[in-house]
């Protein structure tokens, strides 16, 4: 019994952490506007700004669950055909987790991203096999080990690129979280012999004691 009072007890830690997200404006925002999570705004802000997502667009969301961002790129890219003035988009989402089904995009649940069969699933379901824009929310489970969690991210992102040579279109964009260590320029680097332009950033919804940035590669030098 003892025991279990022990257990049932929250830690200081995760009593401020509780405290926090149920005072986060973003948390608030998401339940407002029904998107699955705070994450959304992320990529909404990082949209509003750069133009990532256009009507008409093949998105590949990787690391999709639960569904946020697959949600944002299904209305920006009019997946749905909801407007019939601009082109209709697609949306393909994978992740390792289960992702609940959404209106306006395929997913490819529990599902291993560097499984081989996975490629050939995500070809056979993207138009023409080829995506326009490929996003990586992405992230390894954690060990609590600040430096082998960047290591994990950062390996996710470069297997990412690799796939990219077979999925992505020319001039196409890849935005991927990182996690800040000493192995982010290793990454900077490939994405920068592969795209022309390529820049960090660092959404307002990205908490501020929070290692992730994101990296926004765009025109990609691939045939």
């Amino acid at each position: 019994l003892h025991t279990t009072v022990k257990f049932l007890r929250k830690t200081g830690t995760e009593q401020r952490w509780l405290e926090r997200h149920l005072k986060d404006p973003f948390v608030k925002a998401s339940k407002q506007q029904h998107y699955r999570c705070r994450s959304a705004f992320k990529l909404l802000e990082i949209d509003d700004k750069f133009c990532v997502l256009r009507p008409g667009l093949s998105v590949l969301d990787c690391g999709a669950a639960p569904g946020a961002w697959s949600q944002v790129a299904v209305e920006r890219v009019n997946a749905l055909g909801t407007d019939p003035a601009v082109p209709t988009g697609f949306v393909l989402g994978v992740d390792l987790l289960r992702i609940s089904p959404l209106e306006g995009a395929v997913f490819l649940s529990e599902t291993d991203m560097a499984d081989p069969s996975t490629l050939r699933a995500i070809q056979s379901l993207l138009p023409l096999g080829k995506a326009d824009v490929i996003l990586s929310d992405m992230a390894p489970n954690a060990t609590g080990i600040k430096e082998l969690d960047h290591q994990k991210l950062i390996n996710l992102c470069l297997g990412l690129l690799d796939i990219s040579q077979s999925v992505l279109k020319p001039k196409g964009t890849m935005l991927c979280k990182f996690w800040d260590g000493s192995e982010a320029r290793v990454l900077q680097s490939r994405l920068k012999e592969q795209f022309q332009d390529v820049r960090t950033i660092k959404p307002q919804a990205s908490r501020k004691d929070s290692a992730e940035s994101y990296y926004l590669a765009r025109l990609y030098r691939g045939r």
